[in-house]
C-alpha cells in the first residue's frame, strides 16, 4: 500500500485533478441526493402557501407530498438526459473542457435555488432539480473519463475509487451543513440548496490549469507532442515512451475504427461480456438495499432510544461512515483487486441483509434487539463502500478502448438513473406493504451480482483495455464455439454487422 502511495504523491497534479473534479463531479450528486432531506418541512409548507395564495387551492396533505415526490424524482429525470447527451460531449468537446462548461450549467440551477424562497416559487425548485439532474448526468460520466485517463496504469484503480468517494463526502457534507446549526432552519434553507453552485464555481476557476487527457489528445485529436506534453504535466518530468507505446499500440490495433454509440456496443456480440459488466454492476449499485438502508436507519435508531431532535445527528454517523470506509477503500484497492472487493462487498451485503431483516421483525420483542439493527447499519453500509461503491463507477473506463469508453458510461449511468428514478417511486410502496421483508428483494440482487463477478468477470488490476479483452475472452473460450479459441485482442473491438 505505501509503495501505491509513494507513486501518487510524485503526481501531485494528479492529486490536484482528483480534488478539482471531485467536486465539480461527483460532489455534486452527492450533495443533490441527500440535500433535499433537511428542509423537506419547508419546502412542503411552501409548496401548500403558494398554491394557497396565488392558486387560491387548498391541498391535502398527500397532494403536497404527491408535488414532494415529483421535486425528489425529477432530478433523476435530469440525470437521465444529462447521461444520454454526455457520450457525445466528451468526444467532440473534449474531458476537460466538457467537465468546465457543465459548471455554468448547475450554477444557473444554483442561482434559481437561491431565488426560489424570495421569489415564493417552487418551481424555481423543480426546474433547478431538473438542471442539477442534467449537470450530474453529464458530470457523472466527464469526472470518471478524466480521472481513469489521466492517472498512471498502477494507480489507475486508486484513483478511480476517488469517484466514489466524493460522491459519499458530497452525501455527508449535505447532512452536515442541513443541521439546525448551519443552513437547517426556515430562513436560511435556499443556501443549502444553492450550495452546489460555490463547488461548481470553484471548478470553474481551478480546472484551466490542469492539462487535457493524455488519451483523449492522443487517440482522439491524434496529438502526440501535446499527449506527451500533458504526461510530463501530470505525472512528472521523465520519460514515457512506454505508456504512449501502449497508447500508440491500442490506436494501431482501432486504426480506422470511429467511436462508436451505444447501439452499436449492443450490437457488438464480442463485447457482450464486458457490457454485461456494466448492466450488473451498475443495477447492483441501485438495487443492492443501499438507499433501503438509509430510508430504514431512522426508525432504527429511534427504536434503540435516540430522541426524535438527535436523529439527524445521529445519520452523520452513516454519512460518516461511508466517507471513512471509501477512504480505507482508496488505499486497499490497489494491492486486493477490483474482483475481491466486489465479491466482499456483495457477499457481506447479502449477510447483513438476512439479518437486519430478523432483527427489524423481532425488535419489538427482544428489547437488545434495535442496538443490533444499528449495528448492522454501520456494517451494512461499511461493506458498499468498501466494495461495489468503489469497484463499479470506473469499470467502463477499464473495460472498453477508446472508442467505446463513452457509449459504455453512457450506458452504465443511464442505467443507475433509471434504477434510483424507479427505486424512489416504488420502494415507497413497497416497504408499506412488505415493510422489512423489502430487503429480500435486494438480498436477490446482491447474490445474484456477487454470483456472476465471481464465475464471469476477470481479475482486471493493472491492465490496459486490450489486456482486459484477452482475459475476458480467455475465461470464456470454453462457452464459445472451437472457431473461437484463438486469442486475438483486436478482434473485440472491430465492429461487425
Amino acid at each position: 500500500m505505501l509503495q501505491y502511495l509513494t507513486l501518487l504523491l510524485d503526481c501531485p497534479v494528479v492529486i490536484a485533478a482528483i480534488f478539482i473534479c471531485g467536486f465539480g463531479g461527483t460532489f455534486q450528486y452527492g450533495f443533490s441526493v441527500s440535500a433535499m432531506t433537511s428542509p423537506s418541512a419547508f419546502i412542503k409548507e411552501l409548496v401548500g402557501e403558494v398554491c394557497r395564495d396565488r392558486y387560491g387551492v387548498h391541498l391535502q396533505e398527500w397532494q403536497v407530498s404527491l408535488i414532494w415526490s415529483f421535486l425528489i424524482s425529477i432530478y433523476c429525470i435530469g440525470g437521465l438526459l444529462g447521461s444520454l447527451v454526455a457520450a457525445p460531449l466528451v468526444t467532440r468537446l473534449g474531458r476537460k473542457r466538457c467537465l468546465l462548461l457543465n459548471n455554468f450549467v448547475t450554477i444557473a440551477g444554483a442561482v434559481l435555488m437561491l431565488l426560489s424562497r424570495t421569489a415564493r416559487s417552487f418551481e424555481m425548485i423543480m426546474v433547478a432539480r431538473l438542471i442539477y439532474g442534467i449537470s450530474s448526468g453529464i458530470g457523472l460520466s466527464a469526472h470518471s473519463i478524466y480521472l481513469v485517463e489521466c492517472a498512471p496504469k498502477r494507480l489507475r484503480g486508486m484513483v478511480g475509487v476517488t469517484v466514489a468517494t466524493f460522491g459519499s463526502f458530497g452525501k455527508f457534507f449535505a447532512q452536515l451543513l442541513g443541521i439546525s446549526e448551519f443552513f437547517g432552519t426556515p430562513e436560511k434553507w435556499p443556501w443549502l440548496l444553492g450550495f452546489n453552485g460555490l463547488a461548481a464555481l470553484l471548478q470553474l476557476v481551478t480546472l484551466p490549469f490542469l492539462p487535457e487527457s493524455p488519451r483523449f489528445l492522443l487517440l482522439d485529436r491524434g496529438d502526440q507532442q501535446a499527449c506527451e506534453t500533458a504526461l510530463r504535466k501530470l505525472w512528472g518530468d521523465k520519460d514515457y515512451s512506454t505508456e504512449v507505446e501502449e497508447m500508440l499500440e491500442e490506436k494501431a490495433a482501432l486504426e480506422g475504427v470511429r467511436s462508436h454509440s451505444v447501439l452499436e456496443l449492443i450490437r457488438n456480440q464480442s463485447l457482450r461480456w464486458q457490457l454485461l459488466t456494466i448492466l450488473v454492476g451498475f443495477t447492483g449499485l441501485q438495487l443492492c438495499g443501499i438507499n433501503a438502508v438509509y430510508f430504514y436507519c431512522f426508525e432504527v435508531f429511534r427504536a434503540a432510544g435516540i430522541q426524535e431532535h438527535q436523529l439527524r445527528y445521529a445519520a452523520l454517523g452513516t454519512g460518516l461512515c461511508e466517507c471513512l470506509t471509501s477512504l480505507a477503500c482508496f488505499m486497499i484497492i490497489e494491492n486486493t483487486g477490483k474482483k475481491v472487493l466486489m465479491l466482499r462487498g456483495y457477499a457481506g451485503m447479502s449477510v447483513v441483509l438476512v439479518l437486519l431483516t430478523i432483527t427489524i421483525y423481532f425488535q419489538e420483542h427482544v428489547s437488545w434487539l434495535p442496538y443490533c439493527s444499528m449495528v448492522l447499519v454501520f456494517i451494512f453500509i461499511f461493506w458498499f463502500a468498501s466494495g461495489p461503491a468503489g469497484a463499479t463507477a470506473p469499470l467502463p473506463g477499464e473495460l472498453f478502448t477508446q472508442q467505446y469508453k463513452s457509449a459504455a458510461y453512457t450506458i452504465g449511468c443511464t442505467i443507475s438513473w433509471l434504477g434510483l428514478f424507479v427505486l424512489g417511486m416504488v420502494f415507497p410502496i413497497v416497504e408499506k406493504h412488505l415493510h422489512g421483508f423489502c430487503f429480500l428483494i435486494f438480498l436477490f440482487f446482491c447474490v445474484s451480482c456477487g454470483l456472476f463477478f465471481k464465475f464471469n468477470v476477470p481479475e482486471i488490476k493493472n491492465c490496459t483495455a486490450l489486456q482486459v479483452a484477452a482475459e475476458f475472452q480467455k475465461m470464456h473460450t470454453k462457452q464459445e464455439e472451437p472457431k473461437h479459441t484463438k486469442t486475438d485482442v483486436r478482434e473485440p473491438y472491430e465492429t461487425k454487422f
